[in-house]
């Protein structure tokens, strides 16, 4: 028995498309940061990018569940001295860069590093129901079905 080691050529990507309106925000970036890595498959190589390519419809309609479209905080800092800038998530969904709170969701959730980085630009985010992948024809997800615990309200 021998181990098994993916290479560049035994990788095959595939593409998928997720609805992302109405589902919970962590619960969606877990699976997003699962399927971006390839955990899902057999073939799981940790120093390699064997995971897929994902593109997410309706970014900017996640929820958010309890109070945390109103009292989470996004912090950034602008480099200079006293520079702390926050922001609610509900400034952020509402405002020019929705799909923002779902990015930064998914590569908090993945290990650091180039091999992460090169993983995110495997996700396409879109604030509406347009796409410019369709060329790829990627195969529809459904996160909802999964659990009923991944659509807000659904407890």
């Amino acid at each position: 028995m021998k181990t098994f080691t993916a290479t560049p050529s035994t990788i095959d990507k595939k593409w998928i498309i997720i609805d992302a309106e109405g589902l919970v925000l962590g619960r969606l970036a877990s699976i997003i940061a699962f399927r971006l890595r390839g955990k899902h498959l057999p073939t799981f190589t940790p120093h390699m990018d064997t995971g897929d390519n994902i593109v997410v419809i309706n970014a900017d309609k996640v929820a958010l569940t309890g109070k945390k479209r109103e009292d989470k905080i996004y912090y950034r800092h602008t480099g200079h001295p006293g520079g702390l800038k926050s922001r609610t998530a509900e400034d952020i969904l509402d405002g020019r860069f929705p799909t923002r709170v779902l990015e930064s969701a998914v590569k908090r959730m993945l290990p650091g590093g180039p091999l992460s980085r090169q993983q995110m630009r495997n996700l396409y985010l879109y604030a509406g129901a347009e796409h410019e992948q369709t060329a790829q024809k990627p195969e529809p997800l459904d996160v909802a079905a999964m659990n009923r615990k991944n659509v807000k309200g659904a407890e």
